[in-house]
């Protein structure tokens, strides 16, 4: 059976954790393998609405096994956290599994985060504050912290002893702050161990065997393409691989072991934190989507930016991840718009992009070239099957179908688990 790779298509909030739901009790693992809890995912089951921020949306399937790969960054304290409010409510956590190779994030990193970003002023990136950049910084500089030295103290102390040795001059001399002392950094990430202790392990071995023994294995991404570190929106972006290329690095497996790569976009689309956004509506259109679409960060709470559908995005997305299958979440959001705008190609400057360009000037400076399509008044939410929606929904579906690269295999109808249309088997 395939690995599965579930991948954001736009700048994220695209619905990938009920796209994860949708697959339901025919998977056996559930993978996040990059971010930290940055972001979100919220997965509304019958009238209980879960915000996921670490684990893995499977963690809400009983049978499961969820598991954070090496390719995220934790902070303990909220996963913990995360954990005792789902225990309260009766879900099930204990099959989590940790990767001994995931990078930790400290109250240094989350100190600097907030300070660096503030000092930038007008250049802000539009980072939520919580450490994940300078953590992956970290990784990268080789003074990182990993899951694995919480169990042997004498390393965690010389490796916070290094890593706070440069960020402490830089923080008493550039930014006036109080110096970290290794002491508060070990203790804090010390509490947590025993408890950890159980959770961890050879993660990529365990997939693995579990791939070779037929096993579904889906790796859900967090964030989504166009803010991948690599791909998307440079520097307006996130600090990991969060497109499918990220799936295999970030949970140790290799890439032929996934067979099916699942894009989520939107029927239209939304961003968060700054960063060019060619179809960006500043009207009362743009206030519908967000009011009647809860554009709202499940992690941070803020306010998305939304706009028309982008087709360049798309095509740009199917081409980077090699995706098998998109799943449109949020039609039902658009009923009652009597002629929707597509954004179809890019005016820079008087020439025309059907694809992406590849000049973050260009984009910048990117106009959308809309066509329009008839609306519908229907509720959708009671649609299960493609020809019970209204024939302008079905149009519109099969026109971005062929506009984006890839076949439309699952529509989303509304927030609960059931308010979905599939068309496509994503498991086959």
């Amino acid at each position: 059976m395939p690995g599965v790779a579930i991948i954001g298509g736009q700048w994220g909030d695209e619905g990938k954790g009920k796209a994860t739901d949708l697959l339901g009790d025919r998977i056996d693992y559930v993978v996040k393998f990059n971010g930290g809890n940055n972001a979100g995912h919220t997965v509304v089951i019958g009238n209980e609405k879960y915000a996921l921020h670490l684990l893995p949306s499977g963690i809400l399937t009983p049978g499961v096994t969820p598991v954070i790969g090496n390719g995220v960054v934790i902070d303990l304290d909220v996963l913990f956290h995360e954990i005792d409010h789902l225990e309260e409510r009766g879900v099930d956590t204990s099959k989590l599994r940790v990767s001994a190779n995931a990078h930790l994030i400290t109250g240094y990193h989350t100190t600097l985060d907030k300070v660096t970003e503030r000092f930038l002023g007008k250049r802000q990136i539009g980072t939520t504050g919580r450490g994940i950049g300078p953590a992956y910084a970290d990784k990268i500089n080789r003074i990182g912290i990993r899951v694995q030295d919480l169990f042997d103290e004498n390393i965690l102390r010389q490796k916070v002893e290094a890593a706070l040795f440069g960020k402490n001059h830089l923080l008493v001399k550039v930014y006036n702050r109080r110096a970290i002392t290794v002491n508060e950094i070990v203790d804090a990430l010390l509490v947590h161990a025993e408890r950890l202790r159980p959770m961890v392990g050879d993660t990529s071995l365990e997939l693995y065997d579990a791939l070779n023994a037929g096993r579904n294995v889906v790796f859900e991404g967090g964030q989504a393409t166009m803010l991948d570190v690599d791909h998307g929106t440079y520097p307006y972006v996130t600090s990991s691989s969060s497109t499918a290329g990220g799936a295999s690095t970030g949970a140790g497996v290799g890439p032929t072991q996934i067979n099916r790569i699942i894009g989520i976009v939107k029927a239209y689309i939304t961003r968060v934190g700054a960063g060019p956004f060619p179809t960006e509506l500043f009207d009362e259109w743009g206030e519908l989507l967000r009011t009647r679409g809860g554009e709202f960060g499940t992690t941070t709470g803020r306010p998305r930016r939304t706009g028309w559908y982008d087709v360049p995005v798309a095509r740009y997305t199917a081409r980077i991840n090699g995706v098998t299958d998109f799943v449109m979440t949020k039609l039902d959001v658009l009923s009652g718009i009597e002629s929707i705008p597509v954004c179809v190609a890019y005016d820079v400057d008087g020439v025309r992009f059907d694809e992406m360009p590849v000049s973050q000037s260009d984009i910048h400076h990117a106009k959308p070239i809309y066509e329009y399509f008839d609306g519908w008044t229907e509720d959708l939410s009671g649609c299960r099957t493609f020809e019970e929606l209204p024939e302008n929904a079905q149009l519109y579906v099969k026109a971005l179908e062929r506009l984006s690269g890839a076949r439309i295999s699952a529509i989303g109808v509304g927030p609960k688990r059931d308010e979905i249309i599939q068309i496509h088997d994503l498991i086959d």
